[in-house]
């Protein structure tokens, strides 16, 4: 074989293994968009983002910076199990991800669908030593962090006492009988949980927990890191 054959023919097989390289990564790019595509939750429609955060009966608990690109709202209960679940596997991946590096800004509203829920609520809501006073969202979210991972001893007691229970899971956070008492008889407080509620069902559709309100487009369900990550990276 000459040079001018062999160049030629290595020409070729150079050509026809870029080809196959070139084949091979259209298919990789085609079943990686394919991946992510079902990664992405399937939205439950758009709701106006404006009308969501304008001020509601409670103050919104937030984490991150008001400025974050994309704001998402979850509408939860707290004996709700699907909810527990995503703050347990997939809330903080997200934190520490998307809210602590000033992408994402994460609120937090009630959806309370029985009276356990409710009273959980107004606890996470009351200053425990100063249980007239609301809470700070400093002190909130340990605080629905903690009932999530005791939820079932609380939420559902083998003696039945749902009070009992909440009475012994938030003395850790500092509550007295006297001051779980007081949060528990607060009237307003109360009604403001109920409230925000109703305006979430009303205004916004919301009939499950949990439900995300992500930039104006709604999801329903305990979404996992990848499927929020799908959401959140296509508005960044």
């Amino acid at each position: 074989m000459t040079n001018e054959t062999f160049a030629a023919a290595l020409s070729r097989r150079a050509l026809l293994a870029g080809s196959a390289s070139t084949a091979l990564g259209l298919t990789l790019a085609a079943s990686m968009t394919s991946a992510q595509a079902q990664e992405k939750p399937e939205s439950g429609g758009k709701v106006d983002m404006a009308e969501v955060l304008k001020p509601g009966p409670l103050p919104d608990m937030q984490l991150g910076k008001d400025d974050a690109p994309v704001t998402i709202v979850e509408y939860m209960s707290m004996t709700c199990p699907h909810c527990a679940a995503f703050h347990a596997n997939t809330f903080d991946p997200i934190k520490e991800k998307y809210i602590d590096t000033g992408k994402v800004r994460f609120i937090v509203r009630e959806f309370p669908f029985d009276p356990a829920a409710t009273a959980a609520f107004m606890l996470a809501r009351c200053n425990p030593s100063k249980p007239a006073e609301l809470a700070t969202a400093d002190q909130y979210f340990p605080m629905i962090s903690m009932l999530f991972k005791q939820q079932r001893a609380w939420a559902a007691p083998a003696d039945g006492n749902v009070r009992n229970g909440l009475t012994q899971a938030v003395k850790i956070a500092g509550f007295s009988q006297e001051s779980f008492n007081a949060c528990l008889t607060n009237q307003k407080l109360l009604d403001d949980v109920n409230a925000t509620m109703q305006r979430g069902a009303k205004d916004f559709g919301v009939n499950s927990t949990p439900t995300f309100i992500i930039n104006g487009e709604k999801y329903a369900g305990d979404l996992s890191v990848e499927q929020m990550s799908a959401v959140i990276d296509a508005l960044l």
